[in-house]
C-alpha cells in the first residue's frame, strides 16, 4: 500500500497538557480518510502538524513523502481550517485570485469559475463575502482549499455549516476528488457523512489512536443474523439451543430474526446448516453490519486510554 501520510509516535505538549501521546497512523494514497474522535481528542492538533502549522515535540510525520511545511509539500497540499474568516470586503473572485497568486498561479477568470462551480457557487464570485451566508462561506473555503489542484486536501469539519443539500454536494465533490487520485484527510464529527464517503478511518481519543483501518473492517461486528420462517415453540427452542452450541453465545429472537454473537469467523454456514437439519426455512443469513456511530461509541468506551 502506497501511503500519502505516515505518522510515527507523534507527541505534542501545550504546557502541561499532552494533546498527542504517541500517535501512529497511515493514510493510503488516493483515499478519503476519516479522522474521528470526541471534542478535545487531538484531531485538529494532528491536522495542524500535518500541514506544517504546528511542530510536534517528538515523533515523525511524512506527507506525500516529504516534511510538513517544506515548499515541496506545501505545493501539494490544500487546507481548510475548522475556524476561518475571510475579509468581508472582498468578493469571492478576489479571494480566489489572491490565493491563486499566493500559489504562484495566474488568477484567470476560467480558473476562478472552475473552482466556484465545483462547490456550487456559480455566479456568486462577484458578490462581497460579507453578504454570503455561513454555508456559502463554507463552500468558498472548500474552493480555496482546492486552489492549485492539490494532490492531498486536509479538511477540518468542512460540512459543519452546511444544510443537507450542501453536505450532499460536498460528498459528491470528495468522491470526485478520489476518482482523480486526490487524497482527502477529513476531520469530522458528522459520522453519517464520514460513513458515506470514506474508504478508511482512524479513531482518536485523549491523544491516542484507539483504532484504524478500512471502514468496512471497523464496522464489522462478530455477529450473525438468520431470518427464518414461522416456528413452533419446540422447534424454535431446539434451534436456539443448537445456535448457542455453535456460536458459544446465547442468541436472541425477535420477529423472525435470530441474532447471535459469533466466537469465530466463518460460523454462519454452520448456523444455516443446523437450521436446515431442523427443517427450519431460512430466508436470509449474513454478518451484522453496525453503523459507524455504533462502532465509534463502542471503540471510545472499550479502548480509551
Amino acid at each position: 500500500m502506497e501511503c500519502a501520510i505516515t505518522c510515527s509516535e507523534v507527541v505534542k505538549h501545550f504546557g502541561r497538557t499532552e494533546a498527542l501521546k504517541g500517535v501512529t497512523l497511515t493514510v493510503p494514497k488516493g483515499s478519503v480518510f476519516g479522522f474521528l474522535g470526541p471534542n478535545g481528542a487531538g484531531k485538529s492538533t494532528l491536522l495542524k502538524i500535518m500541514v506544517g502549522l504546528v511542530r510536534p515535540n517528538a515523533g515523525r510525520v511524512s506527507v506525500m513523502g516529504g516534511k510538513p511545511g517544506s515548499p515541496a509539500v506545501q505545493a501539494a497540499v490544500g487546507y481548510l481550517a475548522e475556524q476561518f474568516r475571510f475579509p468581508a470586503w472582498m468578493t469571492g473572485d478576489e479571494l480566489l485570485s489572491f490565493h491563486l497568486r499566493l500559489a504562484g498561479l495566474r488568477p484567470s477568470a476560467a480558473e476562478r469559475s472552475r473552482l466556484l462551480r465545483l462547490v456550487g457557487l456559480d455566479g456568486a464570485g462577484g458578490r462581497r463575502i460579507g453578504g454570503y451566508s455561513k454555508g456559502m462561506q463554507q463552500r468558498l473555503g472548500i474552493a480555496q482549499s482546492l486552489v492549485g489542484r492539490p494532490r492531498i486536501v486536509f479538511l477540518d469539519e468542512p460540512t459543519s455549516a452546511l444544510d443537507p443539500l450542501g453536505r450532499l454536494d460536498v460528498r459528491d465533490l470528495l468522491l470526485q476528488l478520489r476518482t482523480q487520485g486526490v487524497t482527502v484527510f477529513l476531520n469530522s464529527h458528522l459520522l453519517t457523512e464520514v460513513e458515506r464517503v470514506c474508504d478508511s478511518a482512524a479513531v482518536v481519543n485523549r491523544g491516542v489512536v484507539v483504532a484504524q483501518g478500512a471502514l468496512e473492517t471497523l464496522l464489522q461486528r462478530p455477529s450473525a443474523q438468520l431470518r427464518v420462517g414461522w416456528l413452533t415453540e419446540d422447534r424454535l427452542a431446539a434451534l436456539l439451543k443448537r445456535v448457542e452450541d455453535i456460536a458459544g453465545n446465547a442468541p436472541t429472537h425477535a420477529d423472525g430474526l435470530i441474532t447471535v454473537a459469533t466466537s469465530q469467523p466463518g460460523q454462519i454456514p454452520a448456523l444455516v446448516q443446523v437450521a436446515v437439519e431442523l427443517g427450519v426455512p431460512v430466508y436470509e443469513a449474513g454478518p451484522v453490519r453496525q453503523t459507524l456511530e455504533e462502532a465509534f461509541v463502542k471503540l471510545i468506551r472499550e479502548r480509551s486510554p
